[in-house]
């Protein structure tokens, strides 16, 4: 079954793309919960319209992310932790730390699920993540483990 997605569905597209899923999943959850809409020929068009006059608007937002992506990552991110003496930080730092960086220092509201820490963050130090901020714009940002 084909569905046009009318919201981002993690794990299966973005706002209007078309997409085949399982029937059961589209008619019993996507499709009620307002996620998504049957993908016909006059639906496709409709979103095909849609998508045309919103080009433009589109194609701004994608460069301000590229220069939000630049600014990123020229940028340090420090993210406060509690530590030991040692350095060992009681606990890990996970993405929503990261996330409250970034709105914190940035006013930048980037959601959780977007954010990729690469490896663990089990001591003081220099880690790397990767932001999605928008479809085809992503970032990898450096931050900094600093002891609260």
């Amino acid at each position: 079954m084909e569905v046009i997605l009318l919201k981002d569905v993690d794990n299966l597209g973005m706002k209007y793309d078309v997409v085949a899923v399982k029937p059961g999943y589209g008619r019993n959850y996507l499709i009620p919960q307002g996620f998504a809409q049957v993908a016909n020929t006059s639906n496709k068009k409709h979103i095909q319209e849609v998508k045309k006059q919103q080009s433009a608007k589109i194609a701004k937002l994608i460069e301000d992310y590229r220069q939000l992506a630049e600014k990123l990552k020229a940028s340090k991110i420090q993210v406060g932790a509690k530590a030991g003496a040692n350095g060992k930080l009681f606990g890990s730092v996970t993405n929503i730390q990261v996330a409250e960086a970034l709105k914190k220092q940035f006013d930048l509201t980037v959601d959780r699920k977007r954010i990729q820490i690469q490896g663990e963050v089990k001591e003081l130090g220099m880690y790397k993540a990767t932001v999605n901020l928008y479809k085809e714009v992503m970032t990898d940002i450096e931050f900094e483990v600093v002891a609260e």
